[in-house]
Formats: structure tokens, sequence, C-alpha cells
């Protein structure tokens, strides 16, 4: 790792600067995340809204941050297994499948906390 002689304040600021090139480079290439972004910022606001107190209005924005960043573990493993080669094999299926699934079932986090959030706003 080329950052291990860093100490202190400079790994962070490196760590940072690796984290917002992550960002770009997730930002360009992927569009479910870019989408997952605008959903997320958006959210933001009706999660004021939506939520009981200021608990549930935290878990709701988290909720969307989770699928954000399975999103991003899952755009990893797309790339790392695109580096190792592009031939079709059937483990670098499963390894892709895997991480798309991770992604699905976070989604199911949100949804279930959002609806019962709405439910519980209107018929609360």
């Amino acid at each position: 790792m080329a950052n291990q002689s860093l100490k202190g304040a400079a790994r962070v600021s490196a760590a940072f600067r690796n984290s917002m090139a992550g960002f770009r480079d997730i930002w360009r290439n992927e569009e479910a995340f870019r989408i997952e972004c605008l959903i997320f910022l958006a959210g933001i606001p009706l999660a004021f809204w939506l939520g009981s107190d200021l608990f549930m209005t935290a878990l709701l924005i988290a909720s969307v941050l989770l699928v954000l960043i399975v999103e991003v573990l899952n755009s990893a493993i797309e790339a790392a297994i695109d580096r190792i080669g592009l031939e079709r094999h059937e483990l670098s299926r499963i390894a892709k499948d895997l991480g798309s699934l991770a992604v699905l079932m976070s989604a199911f986090i949100p949804v279930l906390l959002w609806l019962s959030a709405l439910y519980q706003k209107l018929m609360g």
C-alpha cells in the first residue's frame, strides 16, 4: 500500500482524496448509483416530514444510505472481477450476481421502513 508510510492528518487527507476519486468513478460509471443518490437526496426532506421523531427520521435516511453503500461494494466487486478478465466464467457470474442480490436485499430495508413510517403517519 502506497500510503502505509503516511501518519495522522496526512493519512486521513490521502484517504479522503482516494474516497473522492472513488465517488467520482462510481458517479461517472454507474447509472444505478446516480439514481440511488438522487433518491437519497430527495428522500432527506421527505424523511423529516415522515419521521415521527428524530430517531425515525435518521433511520429512514440511514436505510437509503445503506443501499448506496451496498451499491458501492457491488461496483467494487464488479470492477475486481472485470480486472481479472472479461471472458465469461461461472465464478465471475456468481460473484457479480451475488453483489447484485445484496443491492436488491438492501433495498427491502428502506421499503419496509418507509412504508411503515407512511402507514404510521397516515393512520396514527
